[in-house]
């Protein structure tokens, strides 16, 4: 039976002396048959000290190749594997393995003790030290017998990603087997990956970006190249690797691309390996493809859509040539095989095509459940007449025939101004027209007096600070009054997430 250890186990035993995980910062590398003798092995150490399947395995520890395989141990223990921010605060990361009772947890060294001090559950030891700087930690248990990794039915939990909560408490996205390889047949049919395809994995592991990058290349043979977390953030050492590493399917943010745009002097290296770029997790500013496409011109480009729950659910191929004055972000595009979509209004009916509403999602790569979070789980599906669950997305979209689903913005980003709707993703999109924005974020705030405050925080590519006049001045051609913000600002650089998004929430503690 196919789950995600025998996608691994099956090219290992196809291809065991290639390359399966390349590390980029350390040049190091395994293959196919020592990386799953490796997973075998940390899986027995796991199961002596007690692991069982159904359980959860906690990896806290810089992306290495250590690290994957210590995700697939999990997966060979029928395990979940439950990855953090290895850079997050210790309670953080220590509350979201608790939150999921961990049974125990694979960490970096020099991350146990901050951890262990942040810990308030059952009492955690060093349950064994492994290789490559890092420690099997967890609660002492008895001994298991030997599991047959093989065996994991498709609808057993393969991995929890936890994601920002809006009370303030990370959730847990449950995803099982069957969710997670419907998202990577669709990958497979889409993309068409071979032996020779080098994928890059930027993404940390914590990140919902990282299935694809993890899943699609070990399927098929082919090798993942990890670019860890310092050398993914410094433009003028990332393009240089992207070029020496041959990488031929890049994945990342737009965040990420538009650096690389803008500071990785795109224009005196040569990408010859690079055929696919995708990229997800926020909308892509048009003027900052059409400049990137300029460096890389030979690749496809594709939209991907879908949060942490269904993985990706929609897509969309950017045409190689679009016009020149086009400014309006390109659509998310059309569902993937597996999935289903809807447009609803506030009362679950159906809209029109033609008709602003909530996309709801149903199919194969839809996640279980929010783990421990039954009220939650609930609230996130819209169960129709005929018992189909589907996922609320959150998102506004309306459909076009031609292109798919055109994403207008959050629901929770839409604020009443007065008396009128107003989306600040679309605030947002208008500020992109300025010829000197590089960047740039709208938040709002209400208040007794003033009713709802807008705040605009913008980069310019000079790094000079616009007057207000001049501001309101370019705002008052792109937009109606009532959407041009109260007050602009102007940062060196807008906070990030540690997935690379911009961090909505420090923003609004700066305005």
């Amino acid at each position: 039976m196919t789950n995600l250890w025998t996608l691994l186990e099956t090219s290992a035993a196809k291809s065991p002396e290639r390359v399966a995980v390349e590390d980029a910062e350390s040049d190091t590398s395994i293959s196919y048959a020592d990386l799953v003798t490796s997973a075998r092995a940390l899986t027995e150490v796991m199961v002596r000290r007690g692991l069982r399947p159904g359980d959860r395995v906690g990896i806290c520890a810089p992306k290495s190749i250590s690290s994957v395989i210590a995700l697939f141990a999990a997966l060979g223990g029928r395990a979940a594997y439950v990855p953090v921010d290895a850079g997050a605060p210790p309670p953080r990361n220590a509350g979201i393995f608790a939150d999921c009772s961990i049974a125990m947890a694979v960490v970096a060294s020099d991350l146990v003790e901050g951890l262990m001090a942040a810990w308030d559950g059952p009492p955690l030891a060093v349950l064994e030290d492994l290789d490559r700087g890092l420690k099997l930690i967890g609660p002492e248990r008895s001994a298991e017998t030997a599991v047959d990794s093989s065996s994991a039915t498709i609808d057993e939990v393969a991995y929890i990603l936890y994601t920002s909560g809006s009370t303030g408490k990370p959730k847990g996205v449950v995803h099982t087997h069957r969710s997670a390889l419907s998202f990577i047949d669709w990958c497979s049919a889409i993309f068409s990956p071979t032996t020779a395809d080098r994928f890059s994995s930027h993404a940390p592991f914590h990140f919902d970006l990282s299935i694809l990058d993890i899943y699609v290349p070990l399927k098929h043979g082919a090798t993942l190249v990890l670019i860890g977390e310092d050398l993914g953030k410094q433009p003028l050492r990332l393009a240089p690797a992207i070029a020496d590493r041959r990488i031929s399917v890049w994945y990342s943010t737009p965040s990420i691309l538009r650096l690389l745009t803008e500071y990785g002097k795109l224009e005196k290296l040569e990408f010859p390996a690079l055929r696919l770029v995708l990229f997800a997790g926020e909308v892509f500013p048009v003027k900052h493809l059409r400049a990137l496409k300029k460096h890389w011109n030979g690749p496809r480009y594709f939209n991907l859509y879908g949060p942490t729950e269904t993985n990706v659910c929609t897509y969309y191929e950017i045409p190689q040539k679009f016009p020149d004055d086009r400014t309006e972000p390109f659509p998310i595009g059309f569902v993937c095989s597996d999935d289903r979509a809807m447009v609803v209004d506030e009362d679950d009916a159906e809209v029109s095509p033609s008709e602003q509403g909530e996309l709801v999602i149903t199919g194969g790569s839809v996640m279980r459940e929010y783990w421990n979070l039954p009220e939650r789980s609930a609230k996130a599906f819209l169960v129709d007449s005929t018992g189909v669950r589907w996922y609320r997305t959150g998102d506004v979209v309306t459909e076009s025939p031609n292109d798919g689903y055109i994403f207008v913005g959050r629901r929770d980003r839409m604020v009443k101004r007065r008396g009128y709707r107003v989306e600040l993703g679309e605030i947002e999109a208008a500020l992109y027209r300025h010829p000197r924005v590089t960047e740039a974020a709208v938040t709002s705030v209400s208040t007794d007096e003033k009713g709802v405050i807008v705040n605009a925080f913008i980069t310019m590519a000079d790094g000079s600070r616009p007057s207000l006049v001049e501001m309101k001045r370019f705002c008052t051609e792109q937009l109606p009054a009532y959407m041009i913000p109260d007050r602009f600002i102007f940062p060196e650089s807008l906070p990030k997430t540690s997935t690379d998004k911009i961090d909505y929430q420090k923003l609004r503690e700066l305005a």
